[in-house]
């Protein structure tokens, strides 16, 4: 069995400088690729150096909404010559997040987003989109500036309708431990409509660990049982949903073209 976590931080504090003990961890329960997402100049710099050192690591690079407002020139400079490293595979985590009140202002949030979508099409890189409580702004920005080598929707939690929406403009939806929760019915409706040939599996380690680990600090490995949680909801196989979210991964981040 071959899992690919799509989005995952062992850029982060509480993951970083144990990346082959987490490694063989995932290794074994089939988890044998990972992207490595970034969010800021020190998280962007980490991704890159583990990808870089790493075979099975690829990178994410890009400026969260709540780092957006030191988001000026000249890390826009730095991120464009990062992008343009053999190992960086896609943009992000970009977005919106409206959640916390010391968030940059929604208008910054917005123009930071737009520019990294700009970035996007022009370097023909897919986007990891982060969105907290913003999905109509982040719907209409995306209709607007819709990069041409896709979008991933990270860690989705909306509505059935919301899907229907998303998936109207080609995203591809990806699914942490949120899916496992008892209280998130609506993500498994979610999940149980999302095409096949659209689902992505993700851990979002440190964060949002899947039961039966719930409590526990996230890893990478634990993907494995964000795709169990999906299979039950879903009736299928454990190994066939491994096997279709391992090759949307690998379209989806253009791996299929490097090798």
């Amino acid at each position: 069995m071959q899992i690919f976590d799509t989005h995952t931080h062992l850029n982060d504090d509480p993951l970083w400088d144990q990346t082959p003990q987490y490694l063989q961890q995932a290794q074994q329960l089939g988890v044998i690729q990972m992207a490595i997402v970034g969010s800021n100049a020190k998280f962007n710099q980490r991704a890159l150096q583990l990808a870089r050192h790493y075979e099975p690591l690829f990178a994410v690079l890009g400026w969260h909404p709540e780092d957006s407002a030191h988001y000026d020139k000249q890390e826009q400079e730095r991120l464009i010559t990062q992008l343009q490293d053999p190992k960086a595979v896609a943009i992000g985590e970009i977005g919106l997040d409206y959640h916390w009140s010391q968030n940059p202002e929604p208008k910054i949030q917005q123009a930071v987003l737009i520019q990294q979508l700009e970035l996007a099409q022009q370097f023909h890189l897919p986007v990891n989109i982060h969105t907290r409580e913003a999905m109509a702004d982040t719907y209409a920005i995306l209709k607007d500036h819709l990069p041409d080598k896709g979008v991933i929707m990270h860690s989705f939690n909306g509505s059935e309708a919301w899907l229907a929406k998303f998936l109207e403009l080609g995203c591809y939806i990806s699914y942490s431990g949120v899916v496992s929760f008892k209280n998130a019915p609506e993500v498994r409706q979610a999940a149980i409509k999302t095409p096949l040939n659209r689902l992505l599996v993700e851990t979002d380690a440190p964060y949002l660990t899947p039961e039966p680990h719930r409590g526990e600090l996230n890893q990478p490995a634990f993907s494995r049982f964000v795709l169990e949680a999906i299979a039950n909801c879903r009736d299928e196989s454990l190994e066939h949903l491994a096997q279709v979210t391992y090759q949307n991964a690998h379209e989806v981040y253009g791996l299929n073209e490097k090798n």
